[in-house]
């Protein structure tokens, strides 16, 4: 009777145990889950003033139609990859094409930002400073946005690859998020320092 007592207390012991990391493990993920409606909602602003943006500078650069057609498409296919991400943001091939998407957009408005230099008019705008300055406001915020969801991922991540953890975590498909990294079109550089 006190072994069956002592197996019962066993037996218990490891359901609660599974019922806590399973319970961690659902935390983690829906705080990746909130941390990515955060790049939601501030890649939604940014996508939702770029239409705005080439209408008040369409005026001023008739000649630049093949550059606005291009921003319009890049934001486009942003919007589409950033809802692919949205229904899964585990999902490891949403998040790269949402990071490849987001990189190409980002160097189609530096494009605009650089040939709106070429029109006085243009650059001296109350509206084109001021699209500037809350497109300039918004990708701080993305940033912060995608550093926190990156942190959340990680955190997440060591949780389910963790053992025992990963026991459970592989019993019940939890499957590891990824990380959004937005690539860029620009190369970056490193100084060349000499001392001689």
């Amino acid at each position: 009777m006190t072994s069956f007592l002592i197996f019962l207390g066993i037996l218990a012991a490891i359901v609660f145990w599974t019922i806590g990391i399973y319970n961690k493990l659902v935390n983690q993920r829906n705080r990746v889950r909130n941390a990515f409606a955060q790049i939601d909602v501030q890649l939604t602003r940014r996508y939702d003033l770029i239409p705005n943006l080439v209408e008040a500078v369409k005026g001023y650069m008739k000649h630049e139609r093949e550059t606005l057609e291009a921003v319009i498409a890049a934001r486009n296919t942003a919007v589409s990859s950033l809802s692919a991400a949205k229904a899964d943001p585990a999902n490891a091939d949403a998040m790269k094409q949402l990071g490849a998407s987001e990189g190409a957009l980002g160097g189609v408005l530096s494009r605009l930002f650089a040939l709106s230099e070429a029109y006085p008019d243009l650059k001296a705008s109350q509206n084109m400073m001021q699209f500037q300055e809350e497109l300039a406001s918004t990708e701080n915020k993305v940033s912060f946005s995608r550093q926190a969801f990156n942190d959340s991922v990680m955190s997440y991540n060591n949780t389910a690859e963790n053992f025992p953890n990963s026991v459970i975590a592989g019993m019940f498909s939890f499957k590891l998020a990824s990380f959004l990294e937005i690539e860029s079109d620009e190369k970056r550089d490193v100084p060349e320092i000499s001392f001689t």
